[in-house]
């Protein structure tokens, strides 16, 4: 059965409008992200008391807010569209027309809580363990506003009864695969990660297991997914069907899996 595919609901992508001035729903996806996940650090801070006061999470979150905002950016100029950026330097600031790159995100939060970790000696797995168990919430938001931007959407399918015709994707249904992120590396990963770090004293007294298993998590996750993803228009697929996404997810694995056997490891 071949099905046409479910019109876009199209919503605006500027939640409030201010005379000239729009905020849009891209902008609430990031501020969600941060304000959920820096209240549910406090509450786990609090609720499980060790080397990580209140006060360290509140600092923390402002730190990583920069590295996830910085290294969002320059990730996405880097490994997804250089060329444009090279010929429009001044575009790169241009953060309210989208673009960013959650390797480099990634990239710029460890940097971040490195750094700080290392400024009130406190043990760097300690911060990173509670930050993934949040990080998915911002995942969540995220692919959301992906979707009303009707952007990074699927390949084209005529298989599924759940198919979306997206306005910039062309007339054919496509996988929302915006969604599919929302639900896996979202809902999912952070019911994973928030059950096993409050439910298990053994993990909670090995720092970096928790770490490990997001990288490891979301890099078995997102690999699967790409293959349901446009690849990039500007990129492509790289080798046999392989795309950008994927490769980056390749460290991911092969770091979060020595992570884990190396805080599992431990005594």
């Amino acid at each position: 059965m071949v099905y046409k595919g479910i019109d876009f609901p199209h919503i605006d992508p500027i939640a409030i409008h201010i005379g000239s001035f729009g905020l849009r729903w891209y902008s609430l996806a990031y501020l969600a992200g941060i304000m959920l996940g820096w209240f549910l650090m406090r509450r786990m801070a609090r609720r499980y008391p060790g080397s990580i006061t209140q006060t360290m999470v509140d600092d923390v979150v402002f730190w990583v807010t920069v590295g996830l905002i910085a290294g969002g950016r320059i990730g996405y100029v880097l490994f997804y569209n250089l060329g444009y950026y090279l010929e429009n330097p001044f575009q790169i600031f241009a953060l309210w027309k989208g673009g960013m790159s959650f390797h480099g995100g990634l990239i710029g939060v460890i940097l971040a809580v490195f750094f700080y970790a290392r400024s009130v000696k406190v043990g760097f797995f300690q911060f990173t363990d509670l930050l993934a168990c949040v990080v998915p919430i911002g995942l969540f938001f995220g692919r959301v506003a992906n979707f009303i931007n009707s952007e990074l959407f699927g390949r084209v399918t005529v298989s599924v009864p759940w198919a979306v015709v997206f306005p910039n994707g062309g007339p054919l249904p496509r996988h929302p695969s915006q969604l599919y992120e929302a639900g896996f590396e979202g809902i999912l990963l952070f019911f994973i990660l928030y059950f096993l770090w409050t439910a298990s004293v053994w993990i909670r007294i090995r720092p970096g297991f928790i770490s490990g298993l997001f990288l490891f998590c979301y890099a078995v996750i997102r690999s699967v997914i790409e293959n349901f993803r446009e690849p990039d228009a500007q990129i492509g697929f790289l080798f046999a069907r392989v795309t950008m996404g994927q490769m980056l997810t390749v460290p991911m694995l092969i770091a979060g899996l020595w992570i884990m056997i190396w805080a599992a490891r431990k005594s």
